[in-house]
């Protein structure tokens, strides 16, 4: 009983911390998201915007600009690199998987261009969770609120863009491309302006980080990935994708989720080095459930490949 009240008691305390970083985080899981569910279009892309995002932020900050500015100038970054996958797909016909690679690899030697070394500090600058009146920024407080304001808009406006001529238009290139190019969408645009918002928002989270940890260092990325891919495959696991406005609600649910549950783990005593274990098996859950509750065997796996 002693260990189970210590755990809760742990756990409790760190709620606030990991919500601020879900908030901060589930624009990854969108970037994610978006890509792979949208336009089924599997990338990686995300995993080099989110540092780069991170760096373009902090050099912008070091140099005296506004943390508005920063953030900014980390989201159209991240818009660039989204687009340069999308561009080495559509154009050299490389595969979405290896084209993200390619721009990740790249994007390493970016960021360290950009920020002239590994890390960066900007500790005493001024950040965004600073204009909370009332609230002490740099605290888990003024993050969350400034965190769920930037959440609460993004997916707002994207709700409102889905269900526009232009959104539905993505959404019929992911869905069947041969078919939306036969009714005259532009499919290079729609691919192209889809990934880039993508790298976008998984930059932006990479400004939002580095302004509430207080630094930008180029392997701030490593993991991020698998962590958001984690988070994705609970939210939709909860919330469904059966619609725009679940799709849209899966990465913020499960961006929240998902870290509740790694606080839990860490007050639970798992060492650090065994999370990389518990979020690979969290995908592998997420990923099996479905099969696991229609009883499939081989044949039924069988039956499904010819389908």
């Amino acid at each position: 009983m002693g260990f189970i009240e210590t755990t809760l008691s742990s756990f409790v305390s760190l709620i606030p911390v990991t919500l601020a970083q879900s908030l901060i985080l589930s624009f990854v899981v969108l970037g994610i998201m978006i890509p792979f569910r949208m336009l089924s279009f599997p990338d990686l892309t995300s995993e080099g915007a989110f540092p780069l995002g991170g760096s373009v932020c902090g050099v912008l900050m070091i140099a005296g600009s506004s943390p508005v500015v920063a953030i900014a100038g980390a989201l159209l970054a991240g818009f660039v690199a989204g687009c340069c996958t999308a561009f080495i797909h559509l154009r050299f016909r490389i595969h979405t998987l290896l084209a993200g690679i390619l721009v990740m690899t790249m994007l390493y030697s970016v960021n360290l261009r950009i920020m002239g070394r590994s890390n960066l500090s900007v500790f005493g600058n001024t950040t965004v969770f600073d204009w909370v009146p009332g609230l002490q920024g740099g605290f888990p407080a003024s993050k969350i609120v400034v965190a769920g304001i930037v959440v609460l808009a993004v997916f707002c406006l994207l709700y409102f863009y889905f269900k526009t001529e232009k959104g539905t238009a993505m959404r019929a290139v992911g869905s069947n491309p041969d078919m939306a190019e036969a009714q005259g969408i532009n499919v290079w645009a729609a691919t192209i302006g889809g990934i880039g918002l993508a790298g976008a928002f998984s930059a932006t989270g990479g400004a939002l980080m580095v302004q509430s940890q207080g630094f930008a260092d180029v392997n701030m990325g490593i993991g991020v990935l698998i962590n958001g891919l984690a988070a994705l495959m609970i939210g939709e696991a909860i919330t469904g994708k059966q619609t725009v406005l679940r799709q849209l609600l899966a990465p913020f649910v499960g961006a929240i989720v998902y870290y509740q549950l790694v606080s839990l783990c860490l007050a639970a005593g798992m060492p650090p080095p065994d999370l990389k274990l518990a979020t690979g098996l969290f995908v592998l859950i997420m990923l099996a459930l479905p099969s696991i509750k229609r009883g499939r065997g081989p044949a039924a796996a069988k039956e499904t490949f010819r389908e």
